[in-house]
C-alpha cells in the first residue's frame, strides 16, 4: 500500500541572505519554464546556478497546483539512491516491495508540479534517465535542475547562468556607478553582513571593483572575500588574492562542503572530468584572455585529431570550464582567471608548464609573423582583428621571452614584428615598453637590434619624445654602419626621415624618405612603402608644395587599394584633408576628413580618428563655429591621452592648433571654451565621431537638449550632482531613499546619453 504526501506547499526554503541581480536571468527562466517541461541551469561552480533556481522556482509557485519541490542531490554519492532520494525529499512513502521508481511515478503522474533538481553533475547519467522517464510519464510535472553540465535529453532547454557583471577598469568612469553592476552590489551587501558600517566610497570603490574582476564575478568567491572584511581591510584582500585558493576558505557552516571554501569548488568540477579533459584544461591555462581552436590544436595536442580535440574541448564547453564566445566570425574559448590559475598550478605539478610555454610562445610569434606579411592585402581587416584578439597571449608570449634565460631574441623579433600593429592602432607607449624591454634583454649588436631601434625611435618620435629617439637611432646607426645585413638600410632611412620631420626638417626628411620607399620597394615591403609615400607626403606639405602633397596622398589611397576599406587609407584621407585646406579647398578638406572618420569608425582606427578630429576643429576655427573646435579639441585630447601620444605630432603643424585655441579661446571666453572642451573630453570615441560628422544617435540626441527634457525632480538632482553631492547626500536633501536617488540619477544619465556624472555637471552648466 502507497502512502500519499498531503498537499502541501512544497519545501523551499527561505531565504537568509538577499538576492543580488539576475533580473534578465530570471525572466529568461520563467519564459522557459512556460514553454518547456525541463529547463537545466549550467554554469561553473561559485557561479550562482542554486540561488537563482530557488528564486525563479518561488516566483513560479503559483503556476503549480502541486506546488515546488527542491531536491538537492550534492551529497548523493550513490546513483542508485536518486529516486529514493526524490521520493524522500516529496514525502513519498513506498510501504510495499514495489520498486521506488514506479511509487514516485505513481505520485506525480496526475500532480501539476515543479521539481527542482539541485546539483546533478556527479550523477549526470542518473539524472537525465529518471527525468526522461518521469517526464515520459507525468505529463503536468516540470524540472528545473542545475548541473555544470547539460542533461543531453530530448526536450530540454539549456541556459547558461553567466558571471556577474563586473565594472569595466579600462574605463574608469565605468567604477562611478557602480551601484550598476551586480557584482559589486553583491559584494557591498555581504560585506555590511559581515561589517555592519562598511560602505561603498569614493576611496574603496576602485579596490571593490578590481577585487570583484579578480575574481571574475562569481558570486561563491565574492562572498568569501567580504566575508574576509571581519579581519582585513578592502586593500588588503586585494593584495591577497594573488593566491585567491588561500585566502578564500572561510564560507558559512551550512552551506555544502564543496562550496565553503574556493578550492573545494573547483576540485569538485576537476575530479567529475575525465583525464583527458583534465589534462587539456591544464594545458589550457597557457592562454591568456581566450584562444580559438587553431591556437589550441598548435600548442596543446600533438597526437590527437581535430575531431577527438573538438569533443573533449566541447565536453569542458558542457561542463562549464570553457566559455565559448563568439565575439566575431570566429569561436574562442576561454578560461575564468580563477580556473586558469587552477589549471597552472596542475600544469606546473605535471612538468610540462615550460614545454607549453615554449609552444605558446612559438605559435603566436609565428601569427604574429604572419600577421605582418598580410597586412597589405585583402586579408588586412582579418589580420587586424585576430591580433586585436590576441593581445593578452602574445604579451603573455613576449613576457615569457624576456624573463626566461635564452629566449631574448625570439621576444625582440616579435615585439618588432608587432610595429604596424601597434603603429595603425595608436599603442605607441606599449610598443615602446615592449620594444625597450626586449633591447635591454638581447643587447647584442645584430642587425636584428638595430631594426629594433629604429621602430623604436619613430614611436618615441610619434609621442614626442625627440631626445629618445634621437639616442635610439645614434645606436642604430653606429650598428647598422657594421652590419652587413641589407634589411638594415631601409629602415635607417625610414626612422631617419621620420625623424627629421618631428625635428621640423622637411626637406632632409625628403630625401631620407625618398631612399626608404625605394630600398622597400626594391624589397617588396608593401606596409613600409606606403608609411614611406605616406611621410614623403607630409614633408611636401609641411614645404608647402601642395601638388606634390596631394599626389603623394593619392599614391598612399592606391597602395593600400589592395585592404579594401582600412586604417591604411585614413591616414592619408587625414593628410589629403590638411592638403586640400590648405589649398583653400575648406569644402573638399571637410569630405576628405569626413571620409576618413567613417572609415575609422567601420574599422576601429583610434590615431586616425584623433587626428581628423583634431584638423576638423582647425577647420571650425577658422569658420568661426568656435564653440564646435572647441569640442572638437577636446575630443581629439581625450585620445591621444589614452593613446599616449602628444597631440600634435609634428612641430610644422604646431601653429595651427595654437591659432585654433586662441581663436577659439577669444570668441567663447575660457569658460566657454573649458567647457565646450571638457564635453568633448567626456565623449566617448563613437560620440565624438557622431558629433564630427554632425549625426544625432538616439541615444546621445539629447546631449545638446533644453533643461526641459528632464522631469521635475530629475532637474533637481541633476542641479545637486552639478554641485558634487554624492546619492547619499542628495537622499538626505530630498528627503527620499538611496536607491531612489541613484534610481534617478541613472535615469538622467540615460536621458543624456551620458556615462558619468561629471558629463551630467558639465551638461547642466552649459545650460545655464
Amino acid at each position: 500500500m502507497v502512502e500519499k504526501a498531503r498537499k502541501v506547499v512544497g519545501n523551499l526554503p527561505m531565504e537568509l541572505t538577499s538576492f543580488v541581480g539576475r533580473r534578465r536571468e530570471q525572466s529568461e527562466v520563467k519564459r522557459l519554464l512556460s514553454v518547456t517541461r525541463l529547463v537545466t541551469l549550467t554554469g561553473i561552480g561559485g557561479v550562482g546556478k542554486t540561488r537563482l533556481a530557488l528564486r525563479a522556482a518561488a516566483a513560479a509557485q503559483r503556476a503549480f497546483s502541486d506546488a515546488v519541490w527542491l531536491v538537492e542531490l550534492g551529497e548523493v554519492r550513490d546513483a542508485s539512491l536518486l529516486a529514493e532520494t526524490i521520493a524522500v525529499a516529496l514525502r513519498v512513502r513506498n510501504h510495499t516491495n514495489r520498486p521506488i521508481y514506479e511509487v514516485l511515478a505513481e505520485h506525480l503522474t496526475s500532480r501539476q508540479l515543479l521539481l527542482v533538481l539541485d546539483n546533478c553533475e556527479h550523477i549526470l547519467s542518473a539524472v537525465a534517465e529518471l527525468s526522461e522517464a518521469l517526464l515520459r510519464t507525468c505529463p503536468e510535472l516540470r524540472i528545473l535542475t542545475t548541473s555544470r553540465e547539460p542533461l543531453n535529453i530530448g526536450g530540454e532547454s539549456i541556459m547558461r547562468v553567466p558571471p556577474l557583471e563586473t565594472p569595466d577598469l579600462a574605463r574608469p568612469q565605468a567604477t562611478q556607478g557602480q551601484h550598476g553592476y551586480d557584482a559589486v552590489t553583491l559584494f557591498a551587501e555581504r560585506a555590511r553582513s559581515n561589517l555592519p558600517e562598511f560602505e561603498l566610497t569614493d576611496e574603496n570603490r576602485m579596490t571593490v571593483a578590481q577585487i570583484c574582476h579578480r575574481l571574475d564575478g562569481l558570486p561563491l568567491p565574492i562572498e568569501l572575500a567580504a566575508a574576509r572584511l571581519r579581519a582585513m581591510s578592502t586593500s588588503q584582500i586585494l593584495d591577497h588574492l594573488t593566491d585567491r585558493y588561500e585566502l578564500l576558505t572561510s564560507g558559512h557552516r551550512g552551506a555544502p562542503s564543496r562550496q565553503q571554501t574556493l578550492r573545494l569548488s573547483v576540485d569538485w568540477s576537476y575530479d567529475l572530468c575525465t583525464p583527458q579533459e583534465q589534462s587539456l584544461w591544464a594545458r589550457l591555462s597557457v592562454f591568456a584572455g581566450g584562444v580559438e581552436f587553431d591556437a589550441i590544436a598548435g600548442v596543446c595536442v600533438d597526437e590527437w585529431t581535430d575531431q577527438k580535440l573538438l569533443d573533449v574541448v566541447g565536453s569542458l564547453v558542457d561542463k562549464s570550464i570553457l566559455i565559448r564566445e563568439e565575439p566575431g566570425p570566429v569561436v574562442r574559448y576561454r578560461l575564468l582567471e580563477t580556473l586558469r590559475e587552477y589549471g597552472l598550478e596542475k600544469l606546473g605539478s605535471s612538468g610540462d608548464y615550460p614545454t607549453l610555454r615554449r609552444r605558446h610562445k612559438d605559435w603566436f610569434g609565428r601569427l604574429a609573423a604572419l600577421g605582418a606579411e598580410g597586412w597589405v592585402t585583402s586579408q588586412h581587416g582579418e589580420w587586424m582583428s585576430r591580433l586585436d584578439r590576441e593581445q593578452p597571449n602574445l604579451r603573455d608570449a613576449m613576457e615569457f621571452c624576456l624573463t626566461e634565460p635564452g629566449e631574448g631574441r625570439a621576444g625582440l623579433l616579435i615585439a618588432t614584428t608587432l610595429y604596424p600593429f601597434w603603429l595603425t592602432r595608436g599603442l605607441f607607449g606599449e610598443g615602446r615598453r615592449w620594444l625597450d624591454r626586449a633591447l635591454q634583454v638581447q643587447n647584442e649588436s645584430t642587425g636584428d637590434r638595430a631594426q629594433a631601434l629604429f621602430i623604436d625611435s619613430v614611436l618615441a618620435g610619434l609621442q614626442g619624445d625627440t631626445l629618445s629617439a634621437t639616442a635610439l637611432i645614434d645606436e642604430a646607426v653606429a650598428i647598422g654602419d657594421r652590419s652587413t645585413d641589407g634589411a638594415v638600410q631601409p629602415f635607417a632611412e625610414y626612422a631617419i626621415g621620420f625623424h627629421m620631420l618631428y625635428q621640423g626638417e622637411p626637406s632632409r626628411a625628403v630625401t631620407h624618405l625618398g631612399n626608404a620607399l625605394a630600398l622597400f620597394r626594391d624589397q617588396g615591403n608593401t606596409f613600409m612603402q606606403l608609411g614611406s609615400v605616406q611621410g614623403l607626403g607630409l614633408a611636401n606639405m609641411i614645404l608647402s608644395d601642395m601638388e606634390q602633397a596631394v599626389s603623394r596622398f593619392y599614391q598612399a589611397l592606391e597602395l593600400s587599394k589592395p585592404c579594401g576599406p582600412s586604417v591604411l587609407q585614413s591616414y592619408p584621407l587625414w593628410a589629403l584633408g590638411i592638403s586640400l585646406w590648405r589649398q583653400g579647398d575648406p569644402g573638399e578638406a571637410v569630405r576628405s576628413l569626413e571620409r576618413g572618420l567613417r572609415l575609422t569608425r567601420q574599422v576601429d582606427d583610434p590615431l586616425a580618428t584623433a587626428w581628423c578630429l583634431q584638423v576638423l576643429a582647425w577647420i571650425a576655427a577658422d569658420q568661426h563655429h568656435e564653440k564646435r573646435a572647441a569640442t572638437l579639441l577636446g575630443a581629439a585630447d581625450a585620445l591621444w591621452q589614452q593613446m599616449g601620444g602628444e597631440n600634435v605630432t609634428f612641430s610644422d603643424m604646431q601653429v595651427f592648433q595654437d591659432v585654433c585655441e586662441r581663436q577659439a579661446r577669444s570668441a567663447l571666453g575660457t569658460k566657454g571654451f573649458e567647457a565646450a572642451s571638457v564635453r568633448g573630453k567626456e565623449m566617448d570615441r563613437d560620440a565624438a565621431v557622431a558629433f564630427a560628422l554632425d549625426e544625432l544617435p538616439t541615444s546621445k540626441r539629447t546631449h545638446g537638449g533644453e533643461l526641459t527634457e528632464l522631469t521635475k525632480r530629475e532637474k533637481e538632482v541633476a542641479t545637486l550632482v552639478s554641485q558634487g553631492l554624492t546619492n547619499k547626500v542628495i537622499a538626505e536633501r530630498l528627503v527620499i531613499s538611496q536607491r531612489t536617488a541613484q534610481g534617478h540619477v541613472e535615469n538622467i544619465l540615460m536621458k543624456l546619453g551620458f556615462t558619468s556624472r561629471t558629463q551630467i555637471a558639465t551638461w547642466f552648466v552649459e545650460q545655464r
